[in-house]
């Protein structure tokens, strides 16, 4: 396993800049999701460090090897990294066996080693008794792990996986999920995985890298995103929370603040640097908020939605205070759209500044 050190890289495409001064340090062994918005940058990152894109400007280091800088460039097949493709990139006319041994192949490895080697990749991912079958016979999920075992095989120091769920329903995605993790907890290899999902980063990735716009905006762990989003972006995109204004902030020096939200007093965490200012903007998600109980004091407002969740409803609600703003609850309460209420912040983060 290799750590990889990415340092002010910039990519362009003719005069349109995708990459701008991203820099991230992957520890070795460590499992790493890149999320973001459509065209925010991550597949063009992941084609750098690949080596299928070449790069402008800053390097890309895997372990003590620079593989991408203005002046050097090493070629993909050349920097002995795994990848798995989110079409899976199977030949159709090999077999299983076959399609997992290539590499092994290529590079002239002993026919028994190359079996032995075969047999135990399929064995991991529990394809063995399907040694023999072409791709076309297998189900979505069965090509994902023989892209698995193919790229297990060769036992890699570092892994890439381009979007390798995408094509799979919700149920197999969430059984694949599961392989992911028994295959990086076998491997112990660096994993850099792009995702377009938010709950296979935040539950597959012990860190994740919130991109837009081709920078990265924040690099952290998946609690600490969701509970201290470092700016209003990744606090919105996470876990579809919700920005509102808050005033007169007030911090004790131990990471907690007391703010007015539409006129009412409200304890929220803050950076233990937070200053004391007059605006800022502070972070809610729906569990963070919570119906007012018969005579407790609360925030007034208005139901506008309700939607059945399964164990919960999603109850939409307007602020008399701020009527462009819509919040959300998960709640068991009956109320109907149109039906005054009261709620009350529980918990909450006020944005940096």
């Amino acid at each position: 396993m290799s750590a990889i050190q990415i340092s002010h890289l910039s990519k362009s495409f003719a005069t349109q800049p995708v990459l701008n001064d991203v820099s991230l340090h992957i520890r070795p062994g460590e499992f790493v999701a890149v999320l973001g918005p459509s065209g925010c940058g991550k597949t063009t990152l992941l084609r750098t460090v690949a080596g299928f894109e070449p790069v402008n400007s800053g390097t890309i280091t895997v372990g003590d090897r620079l593989f991408s800088s203005p002046d050097v460039h090493v070629q993909p097949e050349k920097r002995e990294l795994g990848i798995v493709f989110q079409n899976y990139a199977l030949w159709p006319h090999m077999s299983v066996e076959e399609n997992v041994a290539y590499s092994l192949k290529v590079v002239g490895m002993d026919r028994n080693e190359r079996r032995v080697r075969t047999q135990e990749a399929l064995t991991l991912v529990g394809l063995r008794e399907f040694a023999t079958r072409r791709p076309s016979d297998l189900s979505g999920g069965q090509r994902q792990r023989v892209a698995l075992a193919r790229c297990l095989v060769t036992r890699p120091g570092v892994v890439l996986l381009d979007e390798p769920l995408a094509n799979l329903d919700v149920h197999l995605r969430a059984a694949m999920e599961e392989e992911f993790s028994r295959f990086h907890q076998h491997t112990g290899a660096t994993l850099l995985y792009i995702t377009h999902d938010q709950q296979e980063a935040m539950s597959l990735a012990d860190r994740v890298v919130v991109m837009n716009e081709g920078r990265v905006m924040q690099f952290a762990t998946p609690q600490i995103l969701y509970r201290e989003p470092a700016n209003e972006m990744v606090a919105t995109f996470i876990d579809e929370g919700r920005v509102i204004p808050v005033t007169d902030v007030q911090p004790d020096g131990n990471g907690h603040a007391r703010v007015a939200i539409f006129g009412t007093c409200v304890r929220l965490r803050t950076a233990v640097s937070q200053p004391s200012v007059a605006k800022a903007q502070a972070c809610v998600h729906a569990a963070d908020l919570r119906f007012a109980e018969p005579g407790e004091a609360g925030i007034a407002a208005r139901v506008s939605r309700q939607i059945y969740r399964g164990g919960y409803c999603q109850t939409d609600i307007t602020p008399y205070a701020a009527p462009e703003l819509r919040l959300s609850i998960h709640s068991k309460k009956g109320v109907q759209p149109g039906d005054n209420v009261t709620f009350i912040i529980t918990d909450g983060w006020v944005l940096p500044q």
